[in-house]
């Protein structure tokens, strides 16, 4: 199985690029309380009829036939001039330059139709959009800012109960040409005799690399990677923290199990696409994992020479289709900003200097 790619058309293209720069003269901010509470009006008010179609169908299709990623290649242009080189990391991203396009994804994740939501444990609560940018000190790194290694296939925040739905990825720039990684767990199939293994809640997760090591070592919270229906399953997995982060502390029948797994997982993984600026892939995340091939930032190849070009450079998004069900992790005074720390943990002297 591999993603539905729809190829946008140049009306569409100029129809979304025009919504973005609109909306931004009228909010100034895709964080604007305003503008996020009528989010789904404006989604199906605003969009191409076709690609809000798309996606709210996308929204609820957990069939065994759905693989979990759409790609929305060509969905936007982008104003390279106007975008200036890429920053070093992310802290130093300029977000006045990527307004227009933060309103043009969070138009996306109304047509689902889920709500954008951000995580204390990403950037503690760094926004509802996300700069992804290689950085020279995080290279070899399991992290969006890593760059010199594989980035595992992963669903986001594997070590949370309240972990994203949904996810897109607006590629700004690609010119190293990396490509994508996505693979879903409806590509085995029906599940086996190993994957029926995996809803046994036997399974341990440690927050990801972008944490301390001792803030980073396994808990004792044990949940399964498969779940919901039997034959058409959801999935929490992250093979970077869960087989390969000696931290984990799996019990040899878990670690076995996921090795298993694993074994068979490598070889569903889809990575012929490599986007371009313009091109988003949007993701169910209980459906389909992602991930990127290694590669060397600020370089790519032709004829055989590296040749110096602009570094990478991704937004993320992340929603959630109720802010009710996850009302007793989030902020008291901000049902957007989810404090869950680890497997229901809460971040409470967080919460208590805020």
């Amino acid at each position: 199985m591999q993603p539905l790619i729809i190829d946008v058309t140049d009306e569409e293209r100029m129809e979304i690029t025009y919504i973005g720069k609109k909306l931004k003269r009228k909010y100034q901010d895709y964080e604007n309380p305003e503008f996020i509470s009528t989010l789904h009006l404006n989604a199906f008010k605003l969009l191409p009829e076709r690609i809000a179609r798309i996606l709210s169908s996308f929204g609820t299709d957990f069939t065994a036939q759905q693989y979990g990623a759409i790609v929305l290649r060509g969905l936007i242009e982008i104003g390279q001039e106007e975008l200036g080189p890429t920053p070093p990391s992310w802290q130093e991203t300029d977000y006045n330059k990527i307004v227009e396009y933060g309103f043009i994804s969070s138009l996306l994740h109304g047509a689902v139709p889920s709500k954008p939501v951000e995580y204390f444990a990403q950037r503690k609560g760094g926004g509802l959009m996300h700069a992804i940018i290689p950085d020279e000190k995080m290279m070899h790194t399991q992290t969006g800012s890593g760059s010199r290694t594989d980035l595992f296939v992963h669903t986001e925040d594997a070590f949370l109960y309240n972990a994203a739905d949904f996810l897109s990825f607006l590629f700004l720039r690609n010119e190293e040409r990396v490509p994508s990684m996505l693979y879903s767990i409806r590509s085995h199939g029906k599940p086996n005799d190993v994957m029926k293994e995996l809803f046994r809640p036997i399974y341990k997760c440690p927050k990801d690399a972008n944490y301390d090591q001792d803030d980073a070592t396994g808990e004792e919270t044990c949940t399964a990677v498969l779940y919901g229906n039997e034959d058409a399953p959801f999935m929490r997995f992250d093979a970077a923290e869960q087989i390969y982060n000696v931290n984990a502390d799996q019990t040899p029948e878990a670690l076995e199990n996921l090795k298993r797994f694993w074994e068979e997982a490598k070889g569903l993984i889809y990575n012929e696409f490599i986007p371009e600026a313009g091109d988003l892939i949007f993701v169910n995340n209980h459906l389909c994992a992602h991930g990127r091939n290694a590669f060397l930032a600020g370089f790519r190849e032709e004829y055989g020479q590296l040749v110096k070009c602009e570094r990478r450079l991704m937004l993320r998004m992340m929603s959630k289709t109720s802010l009710i069900n996850i009302r007793s992790v989030t902020h008291p005074e901000n049902p957007y900003l989810i404090m869950e720390e680890h497997y229901g943990k809460v971040y409470h002297s967080a919460l208590a200097n805020m």
